[in-house]
């Protein structure tokens, strides 16, 4: 997959945005999809070619930067997000089958569970809502 470049800096949420701030699980940097382990309330990063469903749920987008079991902010959906990367308008952005990248849809391969992130609304904005599907490639 070729996944879009994020640059971390960039990750910005807007005042419409549905925030949760909890406690990362692995190392995170801000702009990485996130889910949400049931098991510690912890956050990792989302991998859409994982065989377990709620690591290939999008739960939402760390707003910064964290070290395991250090504080984060996961913004849940917004519908002016700057994700920190070029996008094409119109075009919908996935889960990646690498933990905590965003992939274009066509970058979408065989085997990967569908789960969508949001569609641009221009180049550098997203309108931001979480679908996890269940469809798998």
């Amino acid at each position: 997959m070729v996944d879009i470049s994020v640059t971390a800096t960039g990750v910005l949420a807007s005042g419409q945005a549905s925030v949760e701030t909890g406690i990362a699980g692995v190392a995170l940097t801000a702009g990485m999809l996130v889910y949400k382990e049931a098991a510690t309330g912890r956050f990792k990063g989302t991998d859409c070619d994982d065989a377990t469903v709620e690591k290939r749920s999008i739960y939402g987008i760390a707003l910064n930067g964290a070290a395991i079991g250090q504080p984060v902010s996961v913004a849940k959906s917004d519908p002016d997000f700057t994700p920190g990367a070029t996008l094409t308008k119109g075009s919908r952005y996935y889960a990646s089958g690498v933990a905590g990248a965003i992939a274009p849809e066509a970058d979408l391969a065989s085997g990967d569970h569908v789960a969508l992130l949001g569609v641009a609304s221009s180049t550098t904005k997203l309108v931001m809502q979480p679908f996890n599907s269940g469809v798998v490639i």
